[in-house]
């Protein structure tokens, strides 16, 4: 048996040097969508739309049931990327753009998140920053394409990171 102290990893995401563009970073595990997460969410965010809570009306609707919020489905997108992309390596989220629904989803669905990086470039004014910018797309458990967004964050290089974090640790 070993006396050294074990290596320690500590999970992360990527710093702006380690991604790489058009590369696609699919996020495991999917998230089951339940009627439970939608009446909450509904319900915190104030949207009293019946699509998302009033069963019997919403059979008399296109669909024929009651839709998952999509402000819901777009958050746990973008969530389910963070443990990969940008846990503990983000400044701060920049903008969300172009977010598209083209598919419902409903309770019961798995929604499946799939992240290309499609910009990086450093911060001409911040030394040791930069910014990326991802396309999120979801798909529920068929494979059909839920929601698309573009999302542009601020982000540390890993040098400059580990500069920042022992400067703090010296004040």
């Amino acid at each position: 048996m070993s006396t050294q102290t074990p290596e320690r990893v500590q999970q992360r995401g990527f710093y702006l040097d380690e991604l790489r563009e058009g590369v696609i970073y699919a996020h495991r595990p999917g998230r089951t969508l339940t009627e439970t997460d939608n009446v909450l969410f509904t319900s915190l965010t104030m949207n009293n739309q019946g699509l998302h809570l009033d069963a019997a009306w919403s059979a008399t609707q296109p669909f024929g049931q009651r839709l998952m919020n999509s402000l819901f489905t777009l958050g746990t997108m973008i969530g389910q990327s963070v443990p990969q992309m940008t846990e503990g390596t983000i400044i701060g989220q920049l903008g969300i753009d172009a977010v598209k629904f083209p598919h419902p989803m409903f309770h019961g669905d798995t929604l499946y998140t799939e992240t290309e990086v499609t910009e990086i470039r450093l911060s001409k004014s911040r030394p040791g920053q930069g910014i990326v910018t991802m396309k999120h797309t979801g798909r529920n458990q068929d494979g059909v394409i839920v929601a698309t967004a573009t999302r542009t964050c601020m982000m540390w290089t890993k040098d400059a990171h580990a500069a920042s974090m022992n400067t703090n640790e010296e004040d």
